[in-house]
């Protein structure tokens, strides 16, 4: 494998652990906010909704960008501006609440712009190494989420202000993102401009059952995310110091799973290890739905993160090659950027559908509704598989004309 796949691959994960960090850093400190700035309760859930809503609209922006520009530029000046829009909303103070709306904005408007372009960059990169190495994009982003929330933990602990808790971070990942961006590699750029794809044939059809399980893996996320802390303690009867430890054990095993997800991908085919994760995340709701104490609850999100942590990253690849396969790579950045507003779909949807049901019904009943989403994945399997003309046994084989120059060369 050649130098400039090496580096690619490097700085395209550290690009995912910035990511991950960045992201951890907000959402964890969100109450934080609300008492920085004074937003009312009435008024959170509007911002917190804008996020998600203008990251799917930035997603769109990209699809029709990188027709212009490559996916690595787009990555390589939206991170920058994530890092920025995070400092931004830990920098403004009580009664400054359109400084808040016009930092998460930004935000969310980057983060879907940042996210497109980097899974594009890390399916074309996948392609190119001829193997499956999306998962291990994923884990690292996973590893960000854990440092970026650890960090997060540190500040409330020393009661430090926001800026003060951001400020370092940005300071480290703003420049080295800038440098590693230096070496990213966009798959296929001849290939583009011979075959003239702009995306345009990719059709709703080809989509549809990978936007199902896209939103359908990120209600089960949203759901761990959201409530996993509250089911702990209300339901099951944990302590609130234990009822913080649900999420943190969902991260590990989550970065544990991805960790070696390319592993059994590439010897047991993509479609296995979909089923497979599919199986493990529902058998995890069940367990939590019907735990009778904490910590049988906390062997059901230890399943959940086992289980969910396979299906996006692969969801992105296969939605990228089945596009490429049939209209080419203009075709694969299209069907990424569709897909990843799915991503936000599933997120909107999750919280407030177990909400809703817990409070109509009951909370271990809501945890059924997420388990059937994720079993309905099982029909949607063989979406994941590689069509058997071109690829052998689930995995890619390298094509020497699918390899990019490295960004700072264009």
């Amino acid at each position: 494998m050649t130098d400039v796949l090496r580096r690619g691959r490097a700085s395209l994960a550290f690009a995912f652990f910035a990511q991950g960090a960045a992201f951890a850093l907000l959402v964890t400190r969100i109450p934080a906010v609300q008492d920085r700035y004074g937003v009312s309760d009435a008024l959170l859930p509007v911002f917190l909704a804008a996020v998600p809503i203008l990251a799917g609209v930035g997603s769109v922006a990209t699809e029709r960008l990188v027709k212009r520009v490559r996916p690595s530029r787009v990555l390589r000046w939206s991170q920058p501006v994530v890092l920025l829009a995070l400092l931004g909303a830990g920098a403004g103070g009580a009664g400054q609440v359109a400084a808040l709306a016009v930092a998460l904005g930004v935000f969310g408007l980057a983060v879907g712009a940042l996210d497109a372009s980097m899974n594009m960059l890390g399916v074309s990169l996948q392609r190119s190494y001829g193997r499956s190495i999306m998962l291990g994009f994923h884990a690292v982003y996973s590893l960000g989420g854990i440092v970026g929330a650890s960090l997060a933990w540190a500040g409330a602990h020393w009661h430090l202000a926001l800026w003060v808790s951001y400020l370092p971070v940005v300071a480290v990942l703003l420049p080295a993102a800038l440098v590693g961006s230096r070496w990213y590699v966009d798959g296929e750029p001849a290939l583009k401009r011979e075959a003239g794809a702009d995306g345009g044939g990719v059709g709703f059809t080809l989509l549809l059952p990978l936007c199902l399980v896209m939103t359908f893996a990120y209600i089960g996320d949203s759901t761990v995310s959201n409530w996993s802390a509250k089911y702990l303690k209300d339901v099951l009867g944990g302590s609130e110091q234990l009822a913080t430890v649900p999420y943190n054990v969902y991260m590990v095993t989550t970065l544990a799973g991805r960790a070696v997800g390319d592993l059994g991908v590439r010897r047991f085919g993509a479609v296995a290890v979909v089923r497979l994760g599919a199986l493990v995340a529902a058998g995890g709701f069940a367990v939590v739905a019907l735990a009778p104490g904490p910590w049988v609850g906390m062997l059901g999100f230890t399943l959940l993160g086992l289980g969910l942590c396979v299906l996006v990253p692969q969801t992105f690849a296969a939605a990228g090659r089945h596009a490429f396969e049939r209209h080419g790579p203009g075709a694969s950045d299209a069907a990424i950027a569709r897909l990843n507003i799915f991503n936000y779909v599933g997120f909107l949807i999750g919280s407030p559908l177990v909400g809703a049901l817990g409070d109509a019904w009951s909370y271990r009943g809501a945890m059924l509704v997420p388990m059937v989403l994720v079993l309905v994945t099982l029909g949607y399997a063989r979406s994941f598989a590689a069509q058997p003309d071109r690829y052998g046994g689930g995995h890619e084989r390298p094509r020497t004309a699918d390899v990019g120059r490295g960004s700072n060369g264009l």
